[in-house]
């Protein structure tokens, strides 16, 4: 019992100390791409890549969903796109090329100026998340650091990092699945008052 208390303990210390202004400034971000019909990519690796697929699920078909099944037929819809669901496009670069490539070769095929991407990762440093970031930013997008522990590199090239105040891998991911359902739920409640 004490270990479980133990990581709820410090789960609930990374909530606390997570900055609501940073939060607010996501989803400010997020609805600007939407509203300017730019592409939203995201991307991570391993706990991180099931986040940013998350993100484009709850992004691309969350909002525009309707409790019992359906969708909002009329509802503009997000240009969501997670960079880390095609597997043998993933592999085919890290085979011919490199794994630090995989998004960024990604990006070249698909990204324009003005559109934004969330780069998701514990550390800030994973290399092939900051080599996209990078080449996005020189191609005019806005990019998003979701981190943990000092926001490593990715903290200092993203135009707004949310850093998780923890070094611990688990509640890092924990905040950071919170976070994609938080913008999920903001947003959705938006585009409906939008409609009223």
């Amino acid at each position: 019992m004490e270990r479980i208390q133990k990581y709820l303990s410090h789960l609930q210390n990374a909530l606390n100390l997570l900055s609501l202004s940073d939060v607010r400034q996501v989803i400010d971000m997020v609805m600007s791409a939407y509203e300017n019909d730019k592409q939203i990519f995201a991307i991570g690796n391993g706990g991180s890549a099931s986040t940013a697929s998350h993100i484009g699920c709850d992004l691309g078909k969350g909002t525009v969903s309707v409790p019992g099944g359906g969708s909002i037929p009329a509802r503009k819809r997000f240009r969501a796109i997670s960079l880390t669901d095609n597997v043998a496009t993933m592999t085919a670069w890290s085979n011919d090329t490199s794994y630090d490539d995989i998004f960024v070769e990604q990006l070249k095929n698909l990204v324009n100026s003005g559109d934004l991407i969330i780069g998701i990762s514990v550390s800030g440093n994973s290399e092939n998340v900051v080599r996209a970031m990078q080449y996005a930013k020189a191609m005019g997008c806005d990019v998003i650091a979701w981190t943990g522990m000092d926001g490593g590199k990715m903290g200092e090239i993203s135009d707004l990092s949310v850093t998780v105040e923890s070094d611990q891998y688990g509640p890092v991911e924990d905040v950071h699945l919170v976070l994609n359902h938080i913008l999920h739920a903001w947003i959705s409640e938006e585009l409906v008052s939008r409609n009223a």
